[in-house]
């Protein structure tokens, strides 16, 4: 890095230099009195901190280009960008501190504070993760047609990971108003960043992405601003994103507990020259804008008002743990909406006219995915979407599935309802942070304040000739992260009720269709308005026991009860439907019926399967009855691709039929 003095500061930037240091040096005191808080004896402050001095240059001159219109996400070195974008310090520090007066009431700490109304959206302490998510931001400013820009900071260590590459390329596709800003403060955490890249600039990389790039020194404000600006005003155009590297010094360690051991003298001193706050008065005093003593008493005004602050965060009180928000409920509401006409069609169609009835009804819906718009997907599912209502609101998307996923978060925050696809469950593994470590916790994080309306559609299941990499059944994984909600249709009438009812909710819901199912009709309840999340369906009534299950082991377990229908034994058949929420009421119902004799039956694998979770809630829920719980699963085996050998694995009718012979005849031993 240089350490070459800047060019004099021009007359017309003399106020603007002024205010931009004065702001540096309260970031920078801020800063360090977060730092000092976390190594008193004991901790004012517990915890690990990530903090940008060296860096405040950055997000000081690129607000100062942006309108209120425009949006930032911040990697988890964000307090600066968080004070830069007009939020309280106070309730910025006490989020840092861990108070209840903080933003997020001490949920989210140092790294991963949020503000989504605000021109703040947050940080993400997972490296690169915000960059997909800024994409969606950009693509609801797109499609409002606001005018704004989404501005989203990564550190140089960010541009090799393969979330931040997917999100080049889809902003690319898509020319998405996205400002990718990169501070390169010359190390990928303990890592120097040479070691890690092959070139002399990180800009270069957008280059095989037809991205506008540039290399500036991010410790001129000014430069900073123009440069924003310019990037900002391209965006505006509608000629797409823009991607600048600031380089700037990192004046700490990557962290509060790093005594960078591994790190060599002369960087820190390199370092130290490069400082912004240094730099910038000694530009002002060589004008004469400013003399060394009023230099020095500016940081020290700053440095007190940080002081007065922290004083009275540090005694303010802390979270009440009996305010915590609640993770999600049961079912509740049992309203099913009306039928305003009835048809046959298979499951297939039913979920087309789900997506285009969303579509009709909602103009903030858009259906995206992989080969979802001009070909109508890969089972059909949005066939003849794009062309009813266009190429704006039903698209294709680079094969990137962490920018699909990460994309409808961030337009569901900027006030859009994604419906995306993800071609096959196992694929969701490829992107599951999106899920588990975005989507899910934006409702908890923000109170309720802000939350993700967003529906991921896919299938799962074995069908003959499907290899190991695409017949996962994965809902158990899916049902255990709180703030999800899951659905799995058994039927056509149910591929068109979830996926509306997902459509109308509030919290990011993932639907699993059965592929195995696609082509079976059945009978289908076209509706005015939606059904709540979380109603299961009984199928069949039964009171020698009750068989629960859900997706494609439905079809299957209603075949089982009718062969022992014949046989003398009435087997009620609960479809779950939503994993969660449960529908607790309809569950109690149908065991208590049965006397507690209750088969459980899924595809998915044994060893964590959800048949386990729900015999523990069973016992939770009916604690004086007596129960007798069996389950019937795939055994903890890979899927092989032979129908063969599928055949031998799945569980059939003649399976749970075996089963519920085995709880019967214990129940009638026990009544003799």
């Amino acid at each position: 890095m240089s350490s070459e003095p800047s060019a004099a500061i021009r007359s017309a930037d003399l106020n603007f230099a002024r205010d931009i240091l004065a702001r540096i040096a309260f970031i920078r005191a801020f800063e360090q009195k977060a730092w000092d808080l976390t190594m008193t004896k004991p901790p004012d402050i517990d915890g690990s901190m990530h903090f940008c001095a060296g860096q405040e240059a950055v997000p000081l001159g690129a607000l100062s280009a942006l309108g209120e219109h425009d949006r930032v996400i911040a990697t988890y070195r964000g307090h600066g960008w968080a004070l830069a974008c007009g939020l309280d310090p106070d309730a910025v520090f006490a989020e840092i501190a861990q108070r209840a007066g903080g933003i997020n009431g001490g949920r989210g700490g140092s790294a991963y504070m949020m503000a989504p109304g605000t021109r703040f959206i947050g940080e993400n302490s997972i490296v690169g993760a915000g960059t997909t998510i800024a994409c969606g931001v950009a693509m609801a400013q797109q499609t409002r047609g606001a005018g704004g820009v989404t501005v989203v900071t990564i550190g140089d260590g960010a541009l090799n990971q393969g979330g931040t590459h997917e999100a080049l390329a889809f902003a690319a596709a898509r020319s998405l108003p996205v400002i990718f800003i990169v501070e390169n403060n010359g190390w990928s955490e303990m890592t120097a960043t040479s070691a890690m890249f092959k070139l002399d600039r990180l800009a270069k990389r957008t280059a095989g992405y037809g991205i506008a790039s540039a290399t500036i020194d991010g410790t001129d404000p000014m430069i900073v601003r123009d440069s924003v600006a310019m990037a900002a005003d391209r965006a505006r155009k509608g000629e797409g994103p823009s991607l600048l590297e600031c380089r700037v010094p990192r004046l700490w360690g990557h962290y509060n507990k790093d005594i960078e051991h591994y790190r060599p003298r002369s960087d820190r001193a390199s370092a130290e020259r490069m400082d912004p706050l240094n730099g910038l008065a000694r530009r002002l005093v060589a004008v004469g804008s400013m003399t060394a003593d009023q230099v020095d008493r500016l940081i020290a005004e700053e440095s007190e008002k940080v002081d007065c602050m922290a004083r009275a965060v540090i005694d303010s009180p802390l979270p009440d743990a009996g305010r915590l928000p609640a993770t999600l409920s049961d079912a509740v509401g049992r309203t099913r909406p009306a039928t305003v006409e009835r048809r046959e069609m298979s499951y297939i169609e039913a979920v087309n006219l789900a997506l285009r009835t969303e579509l009709e009804t909602d103009q903030r819906t858009l259906v995206y995915g992989e080969d979802v718009g001009k070909a109508g997907g890969i089972f059909g599912a949005s066939r003849y979407l794009q062309r009813d209502f266009g190429a704006d609101r039903v698209f294709d998307t680079p094969i990137a599935e962490n920018a699909i996923l990460g994309s409808a978060v961030g337009a569901a925050l900027g006030g859009m309802k994604p419906i995306v696809e993800i071609m096959w469950a196992d694929f969701l593994f490829v992107a599951i942070d999106q899920l588990i470590n975005q989507a899910a916790n934006v409702r908890f994080m923000t109170d309720g304040a802000a939350t993700v309306p967003m529906v991921v559609r896919t299938q799962q299941g074995a069908t003959p000739g499907s290899c190991a990499q695409h017949s996962q059944s994965i809902e158990a994984i899916l049902a255990h992260v709180p703030g999800l909600k899951l659905g799995l249709a058994a039927s056509a009438t149910d591929a068109y009720a979830l996926l509306r009812a997902a459509a109308a909710d509030p919290d990011p819901c993932i639907i699993i269709e059965a592929r195995k199912l696609y082509l079976t009709k059945a009978d289908v309840a076209i509706t005015e308005g939606t059904e709540p999340v979380g109603l299961a369906r009984r199928r069949r009534d039964g009171h020698d026991l009750a068989i629960l299950s859900w997706g494609a082991m439905v079809p299957t377990a209603l075949e089982a009860a009718e062969q022992l229908s014949n046989e003398g034994i009435e087997a009620g058949v609960l479809d779950l439907r939503w994993l969660n929420p449960l529908d607790r009421d309809a569950i109690v119902e149908v065991v208590k019926g049965a006397g507690g004799k209750v088969l459980i039956a899924h595809e998915a694998v044994r060893t964590g399967g959800f048949a386990g979770e729900l015999a523990m809630r069973l016992g939770e829920w009916l604690p004086g009855l007596k129960l007798d719980v069996l389950r019937v699963t795939t055994p903890d085996t890979r899927i092989p691709a032979s129908p063969v050998l599928q055949e031998a694995l799945i569980p059939d009718a003649v399976d749970i039929a075996s089963a519920a012979r085995t709880l019967v005849a214990s129940k009638r031993a026990c009544d003799a």
